[in-house]
């Protein structure tokens, strides 16, 4: 299926951009936001102060998650909420922290389906320039119709009957575009992990308050290799970059899922 042409190019950069690869969680995160820690305190002081002591010396420092998985999730709260003024600065970091223009690319494509076309669309409108200024060529993305992965038949089928007792016959659309191309086609693409597909989709749901599908996902997140610890640490990350409110409606939900898989 062709879904979002991988023929990125090029918009402004709120950050300049660093030589790809992974910085170590040692290395102190400069800033929060596109905006410098200055310019948050020319309107609230007190924001600043957060935003340096809080988020960048606090919450990107915290070991749960890698800067790689941490910055991967920053750039998909973003994309789901559509908040497309901090994207290039999460991108940048998201790059230069060891997250590759393929997985960059897949997590777009992915989320156009659990976040909406739209957003998709407008962080390609960010994405593609950033691509142009590193010099990211098409050969560096994953191609429209990719070999894809093997479908686990079993976990289809259960995925297929939990559909149908949901939908019945309400909305056959619907059921034949979430086998495919969702479940037979975008989520077998293999330029993102099972795990790291896994780890957006339940970012998506949690930054945007859509608890209804989150255990399901979040136990196929658990079995696509993602830790326990992991998972609630996406919770704190969500607290910040998608406010307190999400974060509470998420954490109950992931608090029942890891006491159940732990029984």
């Amino acid at each position: 299926m062709k879904l979002l042409v991988a023929t990125f190019v090029s918009l402004a950069l709120a950050a300049p951009a660093l030589a790809q690869g992974s910085a170590p969680m040692s290395t102190p995160l400069q800033n929060a936001s596109a905006l410098s820690v200055a310019d948050i305190g020319s309107v609230s002081p007190a924001l600043g102060r957060y935003a340096k002591e809080d988020v960048a010396d606090g919450l990107w420092q915290r070991p749960q998650l890698s800067r790689r998985d941490r910055s991967l999730v920053t750039v998909a709260i973003l994309i789901a909420r559509n908040q497309t003024l901090d994207l290039p600065h999460y991108i940048n970091l998201a790059l230069d922290s060891g997250v590759t223009p393929r997985e960059l690319s897949e997590t777009i494509t992915h989320l156009a389906f659990y976040a909406g076309w739209s957003n998709a669309m407008a962080a390609v409108a960010v994405t593609k320039d950033i691509f142009a200024q590193r010099r990211i060529e098409p050969d560096q993305l994953p191609t429209a119709s990719p070999q894809l992965l093997p479908l686990n038949e079993q976990a289809e089928a259960t995925r297929v009957a939990s559909v149908q007792r949901l939908l019945g016959t309400a909305a056959p659309g619907l059921d034949q575009y979430t086998t495919d191309p969702l479940f037979k086609d975008v989520w077998l693409r293999p330029d993102l992990s099972p795990r790291d597909r896994s780890l957006v989709t339940i970012t998506s749901l949690m930054a945007n308050g859509q608890v209804a599908q989150l255990a399901g996902h979040l136990n196929r997140a658990l079995d696509n290799g993602l830790t326990q610890e992991q998972a609630g640490e996406v919770v704190t990350q969500i607290a910040f970059y998608a406010g307190w409110p999400n974060a509470f409606s998420a954490g109950p939900v992931v608090a029942e899922v890891l006491k159940a898989r732990s029984n």
